[in-house]
């Protein structure tokens, strides 16, 4: 039943509804319950107030005429005269309870008789307040019977009645100020479910239509937070989620555009060397290469490119390693002025074969630095072998201080050097500032992203500085013993 009525009156599909409907409910409910307790007390507080204020009138008057055995005018006066004073109506009947006498000039009640079971209470003493019924009243009264005579002897009984028309009337009042609360209730609860619902329902409905926004894939919207509530902390998780996944979106589609970009690149990479290798095959295949010293120059030069390729593999696998964070490093104390000496003179004849001058500036002492040696010397070697590369003519330099809790180690070379716009790009993947000598010296394009990402996974930093024709400086710092502990 209870279901019916909900699809019937639309309460599941709208909190308006639901709070107006348990609102009012409430309000009826309690309301009600609590007007009819009310009532209820407040008429038999009343009744019982004028039941006890009766019974001290009835032995008032017993106390005026308790000395008269036998009612006299003058004992009907005086009824007359507490008729008046009491606002209340007087019988007083004999032991056989017959009413002998009254308050009032109309004697059309003398001469009947009383209940007997009324009688026989009275004549043992009792006041009698519960279940009066008297037969002639015109007018519904509130009676109570009290014993007639002095303690050792009872000459009847008096009765004295009051009128309930202004208890009753009293009680209705009462009732109708109940009623008209009720529909005030009713009416406040109304405008209090309609703020209500308008500071509930405006919120949530921008949450869902942000919620729409975001299932279409528009990650920007956001939910205005004007609360504190848990409808405001909604509007946060919302406007959180909104953010993560549009950070998301972001991540997905940079990653897509470097997946196409590195697909690109390897397959630029790979083609090369394998259209080459694939020529000189062919040729030897067919027959067309005769002399052996022609044939061996083609394996020579098929040879250099596998070798191309394997360095590519090789770099390719090394660097995806570091961006993963899966190359575990085996630290332990360096002596940098041996070890930047011994790469100096790893590369000292090469730099000769070039006719480039390789030299080494240190500024003592050189504090000792915690890191991997292999891969110290990787960093090193890929900035000195790009040096060797891109440098024709002048020297190459490295340069060793202490700076900022660490040591700072500078290779400059007086090479073809790097554009300003380039600089921006040589950390990529792939990327090769000089295309025709890059062809020429066999390099992958993959050596400064490795760099980059060995320093800062020995918690380092490296910048570049470079002018086209003058040419390149990179610096790298390192963080010192002290500064790793």
């Amino acid at each position: 039943m209870l279901s019916i009525v909900r699809e019937w009156f639309g309460i599941n599909k709208s909190i308006f509804r639901k709070l107006l409907f348990s609102y009012m409910i409430t309000m009826l409910l309690g309301l009600g319950a609590l007007g009819l307790s009310m009532s209820v007390l407040a008429k038999n507080y009343i009744y019982d107030g004028t039941k006890e204020e009766l019974l001290r009138k009835a032995k008032k008057v017993n106390l005026a005429i308790q000395n008269d055995p036998m009612p006299s005018d003058q004992t009907t006066a005086m009824l007359a005269f507490l008729d008046q004073t009491f606002d209340t109506r007087i019988w007083v009947f004999d032991r056989h309870g017959r009413i002998i006498s009254t308050s009032t000039q109309d004697e059309v009640f003398i001469g009947k008789s009383v209940a007997r079971s009324i009688v026989e209470q009275v004549m043992q003493g009792k006041d009698v307040v519960q279940d009066l019924k008297f037969e002639g009243l015109s007018k519904p009264m509130l009676s109570v019977v009290v014993p007639w005579g002095q303690k050792n002897e009872v000459f009847g009984g008096i009765v004295l009645h009051a009128p309930v028309e202004g208890i009753d009337e009293t009680v209705g009042n009462m009732r109708e100020m109940i009623v008209w609360a009720t529909l005030f209730g009713i009416l406040l609860s109304t405008a209090m479910v309609s703020y209500l619902s308008w500071t509930i329902s405006r919120p949530l409905k921008r949450i869902d239509e942000v919620a729409l926004e975001i299932e279409r894939g528009n990650y920007k919207q956001r939910v205005a937070v004007t609360t504190e509530d848990e409808i405001g902390d909604l509007a946060r998780t919302i406007n959180r989620m909104a953010s993560t996944l549009e950070q998301v979106e972001v991540e997905r589609v940079d990653f897509e555009q470097t997946r196409q970009d590195f697909l690109a690149n390897v397959s630029h990479e790979l083609r090369t060397p394998l259209t080459a290798m694939q020529g000189f095959l062919e040729a030897l295949q067919d027959g067309l290469v005769t002399d052996e010293t022609s044939r061996q120059k083609y394996y020579d030069v098929m040879y250099k490119e596998t070798m191309h390729m394997s360095r590519l593999v090789n770099d390719l696998l090394e660097l995806v390693r570091l961006e993963k964070q899966e190359v575990n490093l085996v630290k332990r104390p360096i002596d940098m002025n041996s070890f930047l000496n011994r790469l100096v003179f790893a590369f000292k004849e090469e730099a000769a074969k070039r006719n480039l001058d390789l030299r080494l500036e240190v500024v003592d002492p050189l504090p000792t630095i915690i890191a991997d040696p292999y891969r110290v010397e990787q960093i090193f070697t890929n900035l000195i072998g790009n040096a060797l590369k891109f440098t024709e003519q002048g020297h190459i330099k490295l340069a060793a201080r202490e700076k900022a809790d660490g040591i700072e180690v500078t290779v400059e070379d007086t090479g073809i050097g790097i554009s300003q716009h380039d600089l921006d790009f040589i950390w990529e993947r792939f990327f090769k500032v000089d295309r025709v000598r890059s062809c020429r010296e066999a390099g992958t394009g993959l050596g400064l992203a490795i760099v980059k990402e060995l320093v800062e996974l020995h918690h380092g930093n490296i910048r570049v500085e470079s002018k086209i024709g003058e040419g390149t400086r990179f610096v790298v710092w390192l963080p010192s013993e002290k500064k790793v502990g």
